[in-house]
């Protein structure tokens, strides 16, 4: 359940907390075949179960740039901002990739909300967070997302 909280100073008051941890989400080949159709990415690798099968990892993986922008819809699970007029992503300071995700598996995302500093007309909140992979000894992404909420 998500944490809510009702405009900036309410935001502000989080920095530092835990977030917990989302549901479990499935990624699907359905899932990376539509990826690799949007980014017209269509490795071999993320593809063609029967080839990936005989690959590296011995089945398809996700793209990891498909796991990061899942960070969104698992997110929203952790934490809602109501009150504010605009929600903006800023950008990652830091990402890394230490497990692939095969097809079939399912990921969440543990967070922490890490820092929130004032900007012009608003704040800028820093989340660290963790997408898991069920049953997976080392995580899917590690990263640090920036975003920004306007009053």
């Amino acid at each position: 359940m998500a944490i809510t909280v009702n405009g900036l100073d309410a935001l502000k008051a989080l920095a530092g907390t835990d977030l917990g941890a989302s549901g479990w989400l499935d990624v699907t080949q359905q899932r990376i075949d539509t990826f690799a159709d949007a980014t017209d990415d269509h490795q071999w690798i993320h593809t063609d179960p029967e080839r990936a099968a005989a690959g590296p990892f011995g089945a398809p993986i996700a793209h990891g740039y498909l796991t990061l922008s899942l960070f969104i819809p698992l997110f929203t699970e952790l934490l809602e901002v109501e009150g504010v007029t605009t929600k903006v992503n800023y950008g990652l300071n830091k990402v890394r990739f230490p497990s692939p995700v095969k097809a079939g598996a399912r990921i969440r995302l543990t967070a922490r909300l890490a820092e929130v500093e004032e900007v012009p007309g608003g704040l800028q909140i820093t989340v660290d967070g963790t997408i898991e992979i069920e049953g997976a000894t080392k995580p899917a992404a590690v990263l640090q997302s920036v975003s920004r909420f306007y009053a």
